[in-house]
Protein backbone atom coordinates (compact mmCIF):
# COMPACT_ATOMS: atom_id res chain seq x y z
CA UNK A 1 0.00 0.00 0.00
CA UNK A 2 1.36 3.27 -1.04
CA UNK A 3 1.56 5.53 1.86
CA UNK A 4 1.95 9.60 2.26
CA UNK A 5 2.85 11.20 5.19
CA UNK A 6 1.52 14.85 4.50
CA UNK A 7 0.78 17.68 6.72
CA UNK A 8 -3.18 18.86 6.20
CA UNK A 9 -2.25 22.61 6.36
CA UNK A 10 0.34 22.28 3.39
CA UNK A 11 -0.44 23.38 0.40
CA UNK A 12 1.70 21.24 -1.39
CA UNK A 13 0.71 18.63 0.72
CA UNK A 14 -3.07 19.26 -0.72
CA UNK A 15 -1.57 19.39 -4.41
CA UNK A 16 0.08 16.19 -4.19
CA UNK A 17 -3.00 14.02 -2.38
CA UNK A 18 -5.55 15.92 -5.12
CA UNK A 19 -2.82 14.57 -8.01
CA UNK A 20 -3.32 11.20 -6.29
CA UNK A 21 -7.16 11.71 -6.14
CA UNK A 22 -7.09 13.06 -9.78
CA UNK A 23 -5.30 10.09 -11.19
CA UNK A 24 -7.31 7.30 -9.16
CA UNK A 25 -3.98 6.00 -6.93
CA UNK A 26 -4.71 4.38 -3.70
CA UNK A 27 -2.59 5.55 -0.51
CA UNK A 28 -2.89 5.42 3.00
CA UNK A 29 -2.61 9.24 4.55
CA UNK A 30 -0.42 9.24 7.51
CA UNK A 31 -0.29 12.93 9.94
CA UNK A 32 3.05 13.84 10.05
CA UNK A 33 2.57 15.77 13.17
CA UNK A 34 0.87 12.71 15.06
CA UNK A 35 2.61 10.10 13.93
CA UNK A 36 6.00 10.88 12.56
CA UNK A 37 8.73 7.84 11.16
CA UNK A 38 10.79 6.68 13.56
CA UNK A 39 14.24 6.61 13.37
CA UNK A 40 14.34 3.18 12.22
CA UNK A 41 11.70 3.73 9.47
CA UNK A 42 13.70 7.15 8.33
CA UNK A 43 16.77 5.37 7.83
CA UNK A 44 14.71 2.48 5.52
CA UNK A 45 13.23 5.54 3.95
CA UNK A 46 16.67 7.13 3.46
CA UNK A 47 18.04 3.71 1.57
CA UNK A 48 15.32 3.19 -0.30
CA UNK A 49 15.18 6.87 -2.07
CA UNK A 50 19.15 6.60 -2.91
CA UNK A 51 19.06 10.11 -1.91
CA UNK A 52 21.57 12.28 0.13
CA UNK A 53 19.98 12.49 4.33
CA UNK A 54 19.18 17.06 3.70
CA UNK A 55 16.55 15.96 1.41
CA UNK A 56 14.76 14.71 4.02
CA UNK A 57 14.69 18.02 5.90
CA UNK A 58 12.18 20.74 5.62
CA UNK A 59 15.01 23.49 4.96
CA UNK A 60 11.81 26.10 4.25
CA UNK A 61 10.28 24.99 7.52
CA UNK A 62 9.88 27.30 10.73
CA UNK A 63 11.38 25.21 12.76
CA UNK A 64 14.32 24.00 10.73
CA UNK A 65 15.22 27.82 10.54
CA UNK A 66 14.45 28.72 14.26
CA UNK A 67 17.10 26.18 15.17
CA UNK A 68 19.34 27.36 12.52
CA UNK A 69 19.94 23.85 11.13
CA UNK A 70 21.57 25.16 7.81
CA UNK A 71 24.69 25.99 10.26
CA UNK A 72 24.25 23.04 12.12
CA UNK A 73 23.83 19.69 10.01
CA UNK A 74 26.99 19.93 7.77
CA UNK A 75 28.85 19.23 10.96
CA UNK A 76 26.13 16.81 12.71
CA UNK A 77 26.56 12.85 12.56
CA UNK A 78 24.05 10.86 10.56
CA UNK A 79 22.92 8.97 13.31
CA UNK A 80 22.30 12.65 15.36
CA UNK A 81 20.19 13.85 12.03
CA UNK A 82 18.42 11.19 12.25
CA UNK A 83 17.20 11.41 15.82
CA UNK A 84 16.21 15.02 15.10
CA UNK A 85 14.55 13.92 12.17
CA UNK A 86 12.42 11.57 13.83
CA UNK A 87 11.82 14.17 17.23
CA UNK A 88 9.48 16.68 14.94
CA UNK A 89 7.14 15.67 12.24
CA UNK A 90 7.91 19.27 11.23
CA UNK A 91 11.64 18.73 10.42
CA UNK A 92 10.89 16.11 7.72
CA UNK A 93 10.38 16.78 3.98
CA UNK A 94 6.43 16.46 2.74
CA UNK A 95 4.58 15.03 1.46
CA UNK A 96 6.78 11.83 2.22
CA UNK A 97 5.70 9.25 -0.45
CA UNK A 98 6.35 5.42 0.15
CA UNK A 99 5.70 3.04 -2.28
CA UNK A 100 6.91 0.03 -3.65
CA UNK A 101 9.25 1.14 -6.17
CA UNK A 102 10.52 4.32 -4.21
CA UNK A 103 10.30 6.89 -1.04
CA UNK A 104 10.40 10.01 -2.41
CA UNK A 105 10.68 13.75 0.01
CA UNK A 106 8.35 16.75 -1.85
CA UNK A 107 5.77 16.43 -4.32
CA UNK A 108 7.42 16.96 -8.25
CA UNK A 109 4.51 15.25 -10.30
CA UNK A 110 7.21 13.74 -12.79
CA UNK A 111 8.51 11.60 -10.12
CA UNK A 112 5.23 10.99 -8.33
CA UNK A 113 4.46 8.94 -11.87
CA UNK A 114 7.26 7.59 -12.87
CA UNK A 115 7.32 5.99 -8.98
CA UNK A 116 3.06 4.87 -8.96
CA UNK A 117 2.17 4.13 -12.50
Amino acid sequence: MTKVYCYDRCSTCKKALAWLDKNGIEYQKIDIKEKNPNKASLRKFHKKSGLPLKKFFNTSGLLYRSMELSKKLPDMSEDKQFELLASDGMLVKRPLLICDKAVIPGFKEAEWSAALK
